[in-house]
């Protein structure tokens, strides 16, 4: 009851103009899935689901490790102001989402294409939507096209920031990207070589510097993770894909999103001048000011982000 008086003076509090904010949720293996949507006040609006990155990154695009940037909510509040409402989640076994599983570490990208089809089958019955659009950032791009292989409820893909080459790649072109790591590159080489072939890796002799990558815990899911190529995956879907990506971005290049593209010649590709990885202007190749922009949720999104989905949205849309 408490609950309830509270949603009711939240809702007597906005305005006419302001986005209507909900809790939803989807059934877990455990237990649910917690997500929040945001939607224009008035109007059936496209429905959109989007995907977190990486690591322990919840919802709003954040994580305990630094990651401060509020990417995701600031994109549900833009695409809210234009039209498209949005569910932004937290993953299986993480932030509201941690009864979904008992071990956040043991998960698939299987997994997370199965909470998908979970969440797309959970927004349509809550909205009515005929088919809910997928975006996905960085890592959830390719949970996004793995679960686009099989769900016949979507709309289309968007995809932001994402790897054009397997898992396995984008590691090994990151660790040589930073002269630091010349010491330990041969031993990450190796490591990424042997879960490549579906073999778990032994760190007890392994540098310290590199047991956050390869830690026993996490060897599942990358063996998993290094099976997918998002070239094939792209390629196998029909329907409509969009792929933003930022020529600043330290962590996905420019490269990627071309093979994408030519993987898929009809999918739509914006590249944004002086955008990052979180979707954030930085004005120079500067990496300390790059890296920066990832602890401040008070910068705006680069200009062209949202612009560039609700066009494609609309135009898909249109007759």
């Amino acid at each position: 009851m408490l609950i309830a008086v509270t949603l009711i003076m939240t809702a007597l509090a906005a305005t006419a103009s302001d986005p209507v904010e909900t809790a939803l949720q989807a059934p877990g293996p455990l237990g649910p899935l917690q997500g929040t949507m945001l939607a224009p006040p008035s109007g059936k609006a496209p429905m959109m689901l989007i995907i977190p990155g990486s690591g322990p990154t919840d919802r709003d695009g954040n994580n305990p490790l630094g990651l401060k940037a509020a990417t995701y909510r600031l994109l549900a509040e833009g695409l809210a102001a234009r039209g498209i409402a949005t569910v932004r989640i937290d993953k299986r076994g993480m932030f509201g989402s941690r009864a979904a599983v008992a071990d956040a570490n043991a998960v698939t990208i299987d997994d997370y294409a199965s909470d998908v089809a979970a969440w797309t089958a959970a927004i349509r019955k809550r909205t009515g939507a005929a088919c809910v659009w997928v975006l996905g950032h960085s890592e959830g791009g390719l949970v996004a096209l793995a679960a686009a292989q099989k769900a016949a409820d979507l709309c289309g893909l968007v995809l932001v920031s994402t790897a054009g080459e397997p898992l396995g790649e984008v590691l090994r072109r990151q660790l040589k990207a930073n002269p630091a790591n010349a010491p330990i590159l041969d031993q990450a080489t190796a490591a990424i070589d042997a879960l490549e072939a579906g073999k778990r890796v032994d760190v007890g002799a392994m540098n310290p510097a590199l047991l956050p990558l390869f830690a026993p815990q996490v060897q599942g899911f990358l063996v998993n993770a290094f099976s997918y190529d998002p070239a094939n995956l792209v390629a196998a879907f029909a329907k409509p894909v969009l792929i933003i990506q930022g020529r600043r971005d330290m962590q996905v290049g420019v490269a990627d999103a071309e093979r994408l593209k030519a993987a898929a010649p009809k999918a739509e590709l914006v590249l944004l001048a002086d955008t990052n990885h979180v979707l954030k202007t930085v004005a120079a190749d500067d990496r300390r000011a790059n890296a920066l922009t990832y602890g401040n949720p008070n910068l705006p999104l680069a200009p062209g982000v949202v612009d560039a989905i609700v066009g494609f949205v609309s135009a898909a849309n249109s007759p």
